[in-house]
């Protein structure tokens, strides 16, 4: 009778053990893959380490100059003016 008890005991415990390794297991490679990528979805989790954070410069204005370098395009000519 205990023996019995006993077993459904460990073969639940062992069975929610396997099941919450499994789903974390899982969305430890989800978020390794896919979602640390998305800089909002990093500040929701408070993770300061992140692998892209280290890409940003930290200096103000080496920040500003790699700023103007992404807006600035290249100039085209003027057309000259229709009917002259």
């Amino acid at each position: 009778m205990w023996q019995s008890v006993g077993l459904t005991l460990l073969v639940t415990v062992a069975t929610l053990v396997c099941a919450l390794l499994f789903i974390w297991v899982g969305w430890y490679v989800v978020w390794q893959l896919f979602l640390s990528r998305f800089k909002f979805l990093r500040e929701l989790v408070g993770e300061a380490g992140a692998p892209h954070a280290a890409t940003q410069p930290s200096d103000p204005k080496i920040q500003d100059q790699a700023n103007v370098k992404l807006r600035s395009r290249p100039r085209t000519r003027q057309r000259a003016p229709e009917g002259s």
